[in-house]
């Protein structure tokens, strides 16, 4: 069965044609609170994607800024997203409408520890030596 990936009962198509002002009634009130009150943070990064957008140059766009929803005009760009360590790759679909871009890089690894030495049960890893 094809998957249908629809945003609010919109096919992708329709989405990407949805204005500003039409998206901001379809999402939830905690990202239209943001879209109202930090439209002065996310300046610089709406100003790099008018650029890539006016100019239709393929390269990604690379931020800092995690916290930014995506928007119906990024479907189809490419980011390279800051984790605290190094840029991550991420190309936008219409799923991802609504989210922020954090929600696709992650800021942390999964941790693997190291064995206790040889001979040793895993209990005294813990001891202290004398």
């Amino acid at each position: 069965m094809v998957e249908r990936i629809a945003f609010k009962g919109m096919l992708p198509a329709d989405a990407t044609n949805l204005s500003a002002a039409d998206y901001v009634k379809l999402v939830k009130s905690r990202q239209r609170r943001w879209l109202k009150r930090n439209s002065l943070q996310s300046r610089e990064l709406n100003e790099k994607i008018e650029h890539v957008l006016a100019s239709g140059s393929k390269g990604p766009i690379k931020t800092r800024t995690r916290e930014a929803l995506i928007m119906p005009s990024w479907i189809g760009l490419s980011f390279d997203i800051y984790n605290g360590k190094e840029y991550q790759h991420i190309e936008i679909q219409p799923a991802m409408l609504g989210h922020r871009l954090g929600e696709f890089v992650y800021s942390t690894k999964r941790v693997q520890h190291s064995a206790p030495g040889i001979k040793a049960t895993r209990g005294s890893k813990f001891l202290s030596q004398k």
